[in-house]
This record gives C-alpha cells, sequence and structure tokens, in this order.
C-alpha cells in the first residue's frame, strides 16, 4: 500500500505543483510554500464528466441507462469484467489516496509552520483539508464500501499493509472530518473568506459550509438507501433528511431561473460546489471535438450518445394553447397522456430540448439529421451516434466547425436542486408523501416550467415519479449511476435492453420507430456483486493477504 505512503515523491521531498519539489522541512517553515502544497490535494479530485478514457472521454452515464456510445474501455464494465483495469474503477483507488496522503501530510505538519504575520489564516487551511480528505473518502466509499482509514502520512519504513475499515467506521470517520471543517468553516476568516460571504472570486471553488453540509447530505443519503440500508429503516432516512434541510434552512440558494444554462455560467445562486474551468477548446484531442459533437457539425466524432430509454422519461406535455404555459403533464405510456410516437418530440418536458439533440431540430442554423444519408447519422460508422441522439447539455450551441467562441461547461459538484430532490425522497422513504414532499420535488419541476405532480400518489409512486425526476433533472451530470447503485436497480435498469430511434425518410417525411440498439452496447445482466467495485488487483496482492477483496470479486 505505498500510495499509503510517500508515493510519487523521493523521502522527505514534497511535491508543489508540476515539476516542482522541495524538502519538507523547507514546504513547512514557509505558509506560502504550505498553501502551495496543500493545494494539490484538489488535483486528486473526480473534476470532470468525461473521464473513462483518454481524461476526456466516457461518463459513468454511459454505464447506465442514460447514454451508450463507442468507448472501447467502457466495454468490460458493460460485460461485467470490472478486473479489467479501467480509469474508474482501477485508477480512482490510488487517484483518491494520492489526495489523502497530502492532506495528511499538511495536517501532520500544519502547526509546525510559522504561519504569524503571514495573510493565510492556518484553520481555514485546515477545514479544507478536513473536506477533501471527507470528499476522497467519500469517493471511495460509494465505490468500495469500507476501505483503508489513514489519517496520518507512513513513512517509508512503516509496514502499510493495513485491513480494511468497515463501512459503518469509515462513514462515522467521514463524517467526523466534515462536522471538524464544518465547526472551523462556521467560524473563521480571512483576507478572503468569511462566514457570510464564502470566498472571494479569486478562491471560488473551495470548500464552504454550504459544500460541507452538501457532501454529508450526499453521504446519508447513500447510507439510506437500500445498498447500505436492507431493511429499509426509516431512522436512516430521517436523519438523511434532517441534512438536506439544514441546506434549505441556510437560505442561501435558490434554483437558477434558466435550466438552459445551468452548466454555462460564471456563477449561479444554485451552485453550492463547482469545479471552476476555464472555456473548453474546440479544435483536436478535446471534449467537445472528440467526444461530443455531431460529425455533421464539425466534430471529430460524437461518442456520447443519450438512449431512447432515457428520452422515454421525459414526460409529454398539454397547453391550452400552442405557445401557453404547461397545464398537465404525464409519463408518456399512460392513457391519454398524449404522446405521439410518429411525432415524438412534441409537446415534451422542457428539459428535454435543453438536453437531447434529436431530429428535425433547429441546430447551428440548420436542421438535425438523424437519418441514413442525413448529415448526423451513418449506419456502421463508429464516428457518428448509435441511438440518433446527441448530448446537448455537454454540447454549448457555440461549438462547431470554423466557430472561434467558446464556453463554460462547468463540473457540477452541489447544485441546489439536488438537496431539494434528496429531501423529498429521504421524507417520502420516512414518513410518506407529504406535503413537504410535494413542495420539494414541485419547486424543481416549477422551475423548469412542469406542473405539480398530481395529488394523492402513494409512497411506491411517490418514489418512482421522484427518481424519474431525478434522471431528468440531473441527466449526464455524473448522478445517475451511483442514484442506480444506492437504489439497487441494476438489474432494472442497467440490464434493460437499450433503444434508439430509427428514423427513414418517407416522401417528404419521415418514420421513427424504436429498435434495440446494436449488440456491442448493450450490457450483460447485472450482478449482485457489481454493486461495490473491486478493490484493484495490484493493492490485494501486494497486501500479503491482509486487504480482504469485495464479495464476489
Amino acid at each position: 500500500m505505498i500510495l499509503l505512503g510517500q508515493a510519487g515523491c523521493k523521502k522527505d521531498f514534497l511535491q508543489l505543483d508540476l515539476g516542482t519539489t522541495l524538502p519538507e522541512e523547507k514546504v513547512f517553515a514557509d505558509p506560502l510554500l504550505t498553501t502551495r502544497f496543500a493545494d494539490n490535494a484538489y488535483n486528486f479530485m473526480i473534476d470532470d464528466y468525461g473521464r473513462l478514457q483518454d481524461t476526456y472521454k466516457g461518463t459513468t452515464g454511459q454505464l447506465t441507462d442514460e447514454a451508450t456510445g463507442v468507448v472501447i474501455s467502457l466495454a468490460p464494465i458493460w460485460a461485467g469484467n470490472y478486473l479489467v483495469a479501467n480509469t474508474e474503477i482501477a485508477s480512482t483507488y490510488p487517484r483518491m489516496y494520492q489526495g489523502i496522503r497530502i492532506v495528511n501530510t499538511v495536517l501532520a505538519n500544519i502547526d509546525k509552520v510559522p504561519w504569524s504575520g503571514s495573510m493565510f489564516n492556518p484553520k481555514l487551511v485546515r477545514a479544507q483539508m478536513l473536506f477533501l480528505r471527507a470528499m476522497f473518502y467519500f469517493e471511495l466509499i460509494k465505490r468500495y464500501g469500507g476501505v483503508i482509514i489513514a489519517d496520518r502520512p507512513f513513512t517509508p519504513t512503516e509496514d502499510i499493509d493495513l485491513p480494511r475499515s468497515s463501512y459503518q467506521q469509515t462513514l462515522d470517520f467521514i463524517l467526523k472530518d466534515l462536522k471538524d471543517a464544518e465547526d472551523i468553516l462556521k467560524v473563521e476568516s480571512s483576507l478572503n473568506y468569511s462566514p457570510a460571504t464564502d470566498w472571494d472570486a479569486g478562491n471560488f471553488g473551495r470548500p464552504t459550509v454550504g459544500a460541507v453540509k452538501a457532501l454529508r447530505a450526499r453521504l446519508l443519503m447513500l447510507d439510506a438507501s437500500p445498498l447500505h440500508n436492507a431493511s429499509g429503516d426509516p431512522a436512516k432516512w430521517a436523519i438523511a433528511a434532517a441534512a438536506s434541510k439544514e441546506i434549505i434552512d441556510m437560505s442561501k440558494y435558490a434554483l437558477q431561473p434558466d435550466y438552459n444554462t445551468l452548466l454555462n455560467v460564471d456563477t449561479s445562486p444554485e451552485y453550492i460546489m463547482i469545479k471552476v474551468r476555464a472555456p473548453r477548446q474546440m479544435g483536436g484531442s478535446s471534449f467537445p471535438n472528440d467526444f461530443v459533437m455531431s460529425p455533421g457539425s464539425g466534430g471529430a466524432q460524437g461518442l456520447l450518445n443519450p438512449t431512447q430509454n432515457h428520452v422515454d422519461l421525459y414526460e409529454a406535455v398539454k397547453r391550452n394553447t400552442s405557445t401557453g404555459p404547461i397545464v398537465s403533464s404525464a409519463p408518456i405510456n399512460a392513457a391519454g397522456s398524449g404522446y405521439d410516437p410518429q411525432n415524438p418530440y412534441a409537446n415534451r418536458d422542457p428539459r428535454f430540448y435543453a438536453n437531447i439533440i434529436y431530429h428535425n431540430m433547429s441546430w447551428q442554423g440548420r436542421q438535425i439529421q438523424m437519418y441514413e444519408g442525413g448529415s448526423d447519422f451513418r449506419i456502421g460508422t463508429n464516428t457518428f451516434t448509435r441511438t440518433r441522439y446527441y448530448c446537448k447539455k455537454l454540447w454549448p450551441e457555440v461549438y462547431r466547425a470554423g466557430a472561434t467562441a467558446r464556453s463554460l461547461i462547468n463540473y457540477i459538484y452541489f447544485r441546489y436542486a439536488e438537496v431539494l430532490l434528496n429531501y423529498a425522497e429521504a421524507m417520502n422513504e420516512a414518513n410518506g408523501p407529504g406535503v413537504e414532499v410535494y413542495q420539494n420535488i414541485n419547486l424543481v419541476r416549477a422551475r423548469a416550467g412542469m406542473p405539480g405532480l398530481p395529488a394523492g400518489l402513494s409512497k411506491n409512486d411517490m418514489r418512482t415519479r421522484i427518481q424519474n425526476e431525478r434522471a431528468v433533472e440531473f441527466a449526464f451530470e455524473d448522478i445517475r449511476w451511483w442514484d442506480i447503485m444506492r437504489w439497487k436497480k441494476g438489474p432494472e435498469l442497467v440490464s434493460q435492453t437499450l433503444t434508439a430511434m430509427n428514423v427513414l425518410r418517407v416522401g417528404n417525411g419521415f418514420s421513427y420507430s424504436i429498435v434495440p440498439v446494436e449488440a456491442a452496447y448493450q450490457r450483460t445482466a447485472f450482478q449482485e456483486r457489481q454493486y461495490l467495485y473491486p478493490i484493484p488487483l495490484t493493492e490485494v496482492n501486494k497486501s500479503k493477504g491482509i486487504l480482504i477483496q469485495n464479495p464476489g470479486w
């Protein structure tokens, strides 16, 4: 387990920035060098949607019913073969421990630093490290369950073949770090931070009280869900609900009025914590050009392809006039929904039009052509979509051939809509579909122009509607896979037949029919063991039998 020790560095040398190392005693003799070294821990956070191949391709949504596409590294996961090396499964484990090692090194030395007279508040440095350690361990616990807990740096001569802690011990460790971080962030200030205003613009993206509470709420949602709460203990759900209610009661966050631009703005009342990124570049091996865009718009290959399964989750809507507000809605398969299979993209939840590129829509001054021979689809050509859809949420319209304009595509860690839906879900599980459940889910729906849910839903029916709401609201935001895992709905959602829309040109019009996606992009039967990833075999094999593998692997 060298990653718990001085991995990647010579003994007593610390890396500040890429290519810059200094002796440990020199780093912790200087407040500026200490904070630079501490900031290096941020580099080990999960921080982008496309990351499962070539650093910018492959999303966790492509492991689910949300999307598919020609991403070679995902095929072993689709087949349930998690022991084949993959960035998501094999690399996340050491990456998190690299971040933990930096955090532990800072925490072990922070009191040695001569902070007096500097511009830095060491308590805020400590709070950031505690939050980051909690975040790293959260990424581990949701993938692997209980893991090795390292709360200090280890020397190269120590025996670091350590056993895993239990799931509960790991959970409690994270919760303690979050409490300690929050206790500091609630009261401490510096030149660029105060509890009332958070960090200044130059430090946006560092943890705040709201971010600590949001991570705690997400952790407790995991703990209350069927994956770790097989009996459905309502007390766990009540604790999770209370954690989300704390954020609501801060009265600090609000839903951004425009759902369409959620990922593309500098700041938003909905952002609790995001990864701050410069506008994405267009050419060559880039996220827009080589993963998201249709070749019909000049992209090299469009490999992020929403499924028909996902598209079918957007409700059909009705209006009294063509331009009037939505007055009613229903799942497309409900009697009287008004859904027309031969006009499938008319009158849908407005979030459909924000998230999905579909046939015949107006885009970049042209009509999208998803029929064979059209600009955006070719049979048997891997550079085009496999489903006749592209992902609009991650493809801002400015990205096209010859254009020089660029856009933000922010990675969102936490936003307020998740808090509201977490609270609605937890309250429904704890107490049934009461007034607060309806209020919070309907707030999210209303922002998109959707009507409230029908009164009188049963607890089970409300659960179904909340789960559907999450799939639509958080489409392509790195949430669907983790929701399915914690709900233990792998066989139902991951293993279902993935479908596409077949578009045929018929005279001056088009016909539509739903067909299965090619076999190469389907998934094998989901197995119980897949709810937790295997510990990388390299770690198990070098642990002298101490590190126990997850069941079934």
